[in-house]
């Protein structure tokens, strides 16, 4: 069990739980990770646990924490697991999760589910190094929990452990919900700071200047278009974010041209791609228009993100290309390039809010792939990315459903 996920489990949270269930059912309990430690425990209510306890039963080494410890192990990997201690003592376990992933288990039990004898009691005590007659005094005086009961004491046991278990999810989703609160202030405003700063600075430059040079002037009001033009972008997206969040990101779908779709996303890349020096190119399909029912400008915004992105993240001389694939059911439409590509672990949280790469060239808010992949599943489609790591640049895959029948 790694650090973190020892972290999450809060094994302080199931102290007084678990010690209420001992001391209602009588039975010992004890709580153990996914590796076998011992986490809590043993908790014990019985004269006869007592008395047990007294011995070697449970120390580190113990024969009755080994005996836990392998029942733990078992409900941790496969789920409830149940076992006699020398024939005689019923012990078993059951599964603790987060988020449907077993990382412990609580044991519990140490009963005779049936009258013993003073043999068994005198087996007992000799593999824990005691005296057999004070065992057997005791257990004489303890009725046993039989089979019926203690399915009873499981299924309460169990009811205990969900209740608990939703309240710590529900804790480490606020805390994640935190998290991300932060994430979106700290990036929005530094993103959102930065183009504001470029036009302050060289507003400032200007009137600090001669203003008889047009064509600097030309050249400074330029690069503040630009710098309005990416504030405009970040807004829109966290616009598009939110309505995303709240269900009302809606289309307007009509009869559209695949194809001219792409081919306008694709002009209005090209200019940053020149800029870049990155090669732009694209395999369309000779045929038709590839009629697809959906929103010309929210399809036209997904594939501007996915090229503009492409740009982004590939170097100088490197190469950006779309390709569609016409198909009779489902239009499958790549953008792949050689820039700078997704380690296999980041390849999951792609299409996130607010994930970015992290690289020298990666500005913005991180919303860009999370818009798109909404825009794609309002149109009844897909969207999946593929890359080979770091350095071995991404291909991005949309499916989106064919107009069967349609013509231009």
């Amino acid at each position: 069990m790694t650090e973190q996920e020892n972290a999450d489990a809060d094994w302080s949270a199931w102290e007084q739980a678990l010690a209420e269930f001992s001391a209602a059912s009588g039975l010992v309990v004890s709580a153990y990770d996914a590796s076998g430690q011992r986490r809590l425990g043993p908790f014990l209510q019985s004269r006869l646990s007592t008395l047990l306890a007294g011995s070697t039963l449970w120390d580190a080494h113990g024969d009755g924490t080994r005996f836990e410890q392998a029942l733990a192990m078992r409900a941790a990997a496969e789920g409830h697991a149940g076992a006699l201690f020398c024939e005689e003592l019923c012990v078993q376990a059951v599964p603790l999760t987060l988020f449907g992933k077993s990382y412990g288990a609580v044991v519990y039990g140490w009963v005779f589910n049936r009258f013993t004898s003073g043999m068994a009691c005198e087996r007992i005590a000799r593999q824990l190094g005691m005296s057999g007659t004070p065992l057997w005094a005791q257990a004489r005086l303890e009725s046993p929990v039989p089979q019926g009961r203690m399915t009873i004491y499981t299924e309460l046991l169990r009811t205990l452990i969900d209740s608990t278990t939703r309240q710590k999810e529900a804790i480490v989703r606020l805390n994640e919900l935190n998290r991300m609160r932060d994430v979106f202030l700290a990036t929005v405003s530094h993103e959102m700071r930065t183009p504001l700063s470029a036009i302050s600075m060289r507003l400032e430059m200007l009137l600090r200047s001669q203003l008889n040079d047009p064509e600097r002037l030309r050249r400074e009001l330029g690069a503040m278009m630009r710098h309005v033009a990416q504030e405009t972008r970040m807004v829109e997206d966290l616009i598009d974010a939110a309505q995303t969040r709240n269900g009302q990101l809606a289309i307007r779908p009509e009869h559209v041209s695949l194809i001219r779709i792409v081919r306008d996303a694709l002009s209005t890349v090209e200019p940053g791609a020149q800029a870049k020096q990155v090669a732009l190119g694209a395999d369309l399909p000779a045929q038709g228009e590839l009629m697809v029912w959906g929103d010309a400008q929210r399809l036209q915004q997904l594939f501007w993100n996915l090229l503009s992105n492409a740009v982004k993240f590939t170097p100088e001389g490197g190469m950006v290309r779309l390709r569609v694939l016409p198909g009779a059911q489902r239009h499958l439409i790549e953008v792949s390039d050689t820039g700078q590509g997704i380690a296999e672990q980041f390849l999951p949280e792609v299409f996130g809010a607010f994930n970015k790469q992290q690289s020298h060239n990666a500005g913005g808010l991180g919303l860009g792939l999370f818009i798109a992949r909404h825009i794609v599943e309002l149109h009844g489609g897909t969207i999946e990315v593929s890359s080979g790591g770091a350095g071995q640049g991404a291909t991005f895959t949309v499916s989106l459903p064919a107009l069967a029948g349609a013509s231009a």
